[in-house]
């Protein structure tokens, strides 16, 4: 019984969609600036957290980095390298994630 419990945790941290699991896959890369789970490690960080931010909104922000339309110190070189899908994946990932 209690190894019933214990699998039961464990599948309950898996993502529950392949959009989920190529969020939080993609996502790792981003930890660097924005902390695990869009997160910043530190409080005075100068960084955008972007855990809880409305899926729409990252999405849009990170197509204007990729594009040119939005100006930044390394963003936009880093958004060149994301599809559309890998960018709502993004999206989606850091927007379920908890401030």
């Amino acid at each position: 019984m209690r190894f019933l419990v214990l699998a039961a945790a464990a599948l309950a941290a898996i993502p529950a969609t392949a959009q989920e699991l190529q969020g939080r896959n993609l996502a790792a890369a981003c930890s660097i600036c924005h902390g695990t789970e869009g997160r910043s490690a530190t409080n005075d960080s100068p960084l955008i957290p972007l855990a809880g931010l409305p899926r729409d909104h990252i999405a849009t922000q990170m197509r204007a980095f990729r594009d040119g339309k939005r100006p930044a110190t390394v963003m936009h070189q880093i958004a060149k390298g994301y599809s559309d899908p890998q960018i709502e994946a993004l999206a989606a990932w850091f927007a379920a994630q908890k401030r």
